[in-house]
């Protein structure tokens, strides 16, 4: 796993052959942060939510970019240490490593983020329902984003807070924008 921008550029950490993770590819993720680019200030980026975090990537890219504050959800016991060592050995205040279910998590959080970023299993069945959970639970601060990381057979285009979606590969992100202004709920 290679950090490919900001503060922690070029730093590489070893991943166990053992994690189950689908680490987002470098050339996903670097395509990814540059479109991510034009739509988030990372120094103004109070705060983002990594939910699925498998190995800490993308929280460690938002961190490295300024990003103030990063909660990272993960389940799995083994890729949460693996993101906890991380965080001790860099040292690094901001990032909050939370062991949990997902759909607990964001079912009773009470925080708001700016940003939101979802790599669950691409056979997860609950993927679907994904973009309306997190913004039922109103995790998204208004005028946030949350990106959706999942596979080709999944298509959130009708979604009305559907931005748009880029493809790299066997990777597919889609984005949702949470606006006060003429919002519409999301689907129940």
């Amino acid at each position: 796993m290679r950090v490919i921008s900001g503060k922690y550029k070029g730093r590489r950490f070893e991943v166990p052959r053992t994690f189950k993770a689908r680490p987002t590819t470098d050339f996903a993720k670097e395509n990814l942060f540059n479109v991510l680019g034009n739509r988030l200030d990372y120094e103004e980026c109070l705060s983002a939510l990594d939910l699925f975090a498998g190995t800490g990537s993308i929280s460690l890219e938002l961190l490295s970019r300024g990003c103030a504050r990063v909660v990272s959800v993960e389940k799995e016991p083994l890729h949460y240490a693996f993101i906890s060592k991380i965080k001790k050995d860099l040292g690094i205040a901001e990032w909050f490593p939370c062991r949990g279910d997902v759909f607990k998590y964001v079912a009773h959080c009470h925080e708001q983020f700016d940003f939101v970023f979802a790599d669950p299993p691409y056979d997860l069945p609950e993927l679907p329902e994904l973009p309306d959970l997190v913004l039922r639970h109103a995790v998204l601060k208004p005028g946030g984003l949350l990106v959706l990381e999942h596979g080709k057979r999944n298509n959130f285009e009708l979604h009305p807070c559907f931005v748009e979606r880029r493809v790299y590969g066997s990777v597919n992100f889609s984005f949702f924008l949470w606006s006060e202004e003429g919002r519409q709920e999301p689907h129940d």
